[in-house]
């Protein structure tokens, strides 16, 4: 199997909020827009997409009809330092602080209106105990 294109589908109740969320605080813009459906592009960066679906929407198999839980988005950016400060002035829920791990990560963690966690990271050295479980290609 080729794939061709890869993004993730937020189920949620709020198809507007949830979109209008990512646009304000993530630097999304909408390529498609319906009532159930909202396709969302980075503006820095066309391949990273995100859609908002409207769980209660035909399209979605019946057993699956609940919005998005256990789901955590990572967004890698260059300067978590600044996001992190635009999402605290912005009065964003910060459920982690920023702050760097031992297995190489800076970052911090935040949610959509939804309760989807979002970990914005920037890959950092890891410490000697992870660095062997790191591939050369990583």
């Amino acid at each position: 199997m080729k794939t061709t294109s890869y993004y993730p589908v937020i189920m949620t109740g709020d198809v507007a909020g949830t979109a209008a969320f990512y646009q304000a605080h993530f630097g999304f813009t909408p390529l498609f827009t319906a009532d159930w459906y909202v396709h969302l592009q980075s503006s820095d960066d066309p391949a990273v997409n995100l859609a908002i679906l409207d769980f209660r929407h035909e399209t979605v198999p019946e057993k699956a009809r609940k919005s998005a839980q256990g789901l955590i988005l990572n967004f890698e950016v260059e300067d978590p330092d600044a996001v992190y400060e635009q999402a605290r002035k912005a009065g964003l829920p910060i459920l982690v602080t920023l702050r760097d791990e031992a297995f190489g990560q800076r970052h911090f963690i935040t949610e959509d209106p939804n309760g989807v966690l979002i970990d914005v990271i920037k890959p950092i050295p890891p410490s000697a105990e992870f660095a062997s479980g790191y591939t050369p290609d990583a």
